[in-house]
């Protein structure tokens, strides 16, 4: 077997939660602490060598550990309530060439384990072996300078990645032409949108030539088209021989360019395979999260200052709870909400929405208060909220329900899975013909006629 491209062993990285923020230090205590920095780190290193001594002692004695060491018990209790594993102890390998997906809920530590991997942050304990040029793209903005031009990024990133100016020069005006944005190609980055932003640096990411490349789910920004080229390029680029690292929540995308594939569940590889395999396992998983109530889900993002405690479907007629959905059936959407925010003021502008993806993660329709009804003026800061679905427009099958709730232009709460939803089939065109069709997707009102269309 050829060396591995990327080796990770017994990764873990500790973040402190809450940790107060030092203030600015005057010249003096500055070039005191350069001088206290050396001793600082050869105490760090003298613990570090005693904890590798009594690890690799303890584990002489015993191949599976029944109970942690001195120092590795001293370091499990130094963990208190300020501090999260965002990984615990990953280790796999990636071979030159290889598509690897990464999935997980949110918090599961993928982005954390990419942002290790390109060097933006270190790990508390392990390592990571990179044997090759990595290109990445992690979240808007990050690699672009924002008093920058478009043209000035794109030579600033290839020069970062060890490029001459002619290898960039070849290059240039295939980026241009994928991320299209001719026309702003010349002005600084700060003034793009966030769909431009995002074109521009996945095209500079794929194109290139890095060994390997690291890609976020930040696409979901771009819209269907640029998603589709996107994906399509790294298709290409894994064929041409170079390694890409694929973290989505979109299965089908996943499954269609990943032949293997990795599943994080609260920073620990849960599953580790093949793409097919894991995605089912990551899938089955669903139904156990379906069971935690909403209000106590902590795999969320958001500012927290409002948050879902629940969401059910309701019967328009009877207002009582449904499991199951017919399609063509009117169907209440009741959410409850509590606020957090320390000022005793109503929220205003709240806008709520609910994106229904397939099993597979494929969008299928959105409902949006803002879109369809405006955004809430003023809301109580407990309470209700509801959306009435007219001939709930589904084919049969099972969905998952994405919520964000933003207040006031931020988002206060966002949660993957909120709910799984069952849709039977149904009379939704009311011929008296059930509609069971063996994929899902949307029905749309419409008729048929042999007859010419009436002019209006």
């Amino acid at each position: 077997m050829s060396k591995p491209i990327i080796k990770v062993e017994n990764l873990s990285k500790r973040y402190r939660i809450g940790a107060k923020q030092e203030g600015y230090k005057t010249f003096r205590e500055a070039i005191m602490d350069g001088f206290k920095v050396p001793i600082r780190n050869f105490r760090r290193l003298r613990k570090l060598t005693r904890f590798d001594e009594e690890f690799a002692k303890h584990k002489e004695h015993s191949a599976r550990p029944t109970a942690l060491p001195h120092a590795v018990a001293a370091m499990a209790s130094s963990q208190s309530d300020d501090a999260i594993w965002a990984l615990k102890d990953v280790s796999f390998e990636v071979q030159p060439g290889e598509a690897l997906g990464i999935i997980g809920h949110n918090g599961a530590g993928k982005t954390t384990l990419l942002k290790i991997l390109s060097r933006i942050t270190e790990p508390t304990t392990g390592e990571a072996k990179i044997y090759g040029r990595v290109s990445s793209l992690l979240e808007v903005g990050t690699g672009f300078h924002p008093e920058l031009t478009g043209r000035e990024n794109i030579y600033l990133n290839g020069t970062i990645l060890g490029m001459r100016k002619a290898e960039i020069d070849r290059k240039f005006d295939e980026i241009v032409g994928f991320a299209e944005i001719e026309k702003f190609i010349d002005t600084p980055v700060k003034r793009y949108s966030s769909g431009m932003y995002v074109r521009l640096a996945f095209a500079v990411a794929a194109h290139l030539e890095p060994e390997i490349l690291l890609v976020d789910e930040v696409l979901a920004v771009g819209d269907v088209a640029f998603q589709k080229r996107c994906l399509g390029k790294m298709s290409d680029v894994a064929k041409e021989g170079r390694t890409v690292l694929f973290v989505s929540h979109n299965m089908a995308a996943v499954g269609g360019l990943c032949p293997g594939c990795i599943y994080l569940k609260e920073g620990c590889i849960k599953d580790f395979g093949p793409a097919n395999s894991v995605i089912l396992q990551y899938i089955g998983d669903f139904k156990s999260t379906k069971q935690i109530s909403l209000a106590e889900r902590t795999d969320r993002r958001g500012d927290g200052r409002v948050r879902v405690t629940g969401l059910r479907f309701l019967d328009t007629i009877t207002h009582r709870p449904i499991e199951s959905i017919i399609s063509g059936q009117d169907v209440y959407i009741e959410v409850t909400y509590e606020s957090y925010d320390s000022s005793p003021a109503p929220l205003n502008r709240v806008n709520i929405g609910l994106g229904f993806f397939t099993t597979l993660g494929q969008f299928v329709m959105v409902l949006n208060s803002e879109m369809a009804s405006r955004a809430f003026g003023s809301l109580p800061r407990e309470g209700r909220m509801y959306c009435r679905i007219p001939r709930f427009p589904l084919m049969p099958g099972v969905f998952h329900i994405k919520l964000t709730l933003v207040v006031r232009g931020a988002i206060a709460d966002q949660l993957e899975n909120v709910s799984v939803v069952n849709v039977d089939a149904g009379d939704f065109f009311g011929t008296g013909i059930p509609n069971d069709y063996r994929r899902q997707g949307v029905y749309v009102p419409h008729s048929w006629s042999a007859e010419t269309p009436s002019v209006y």
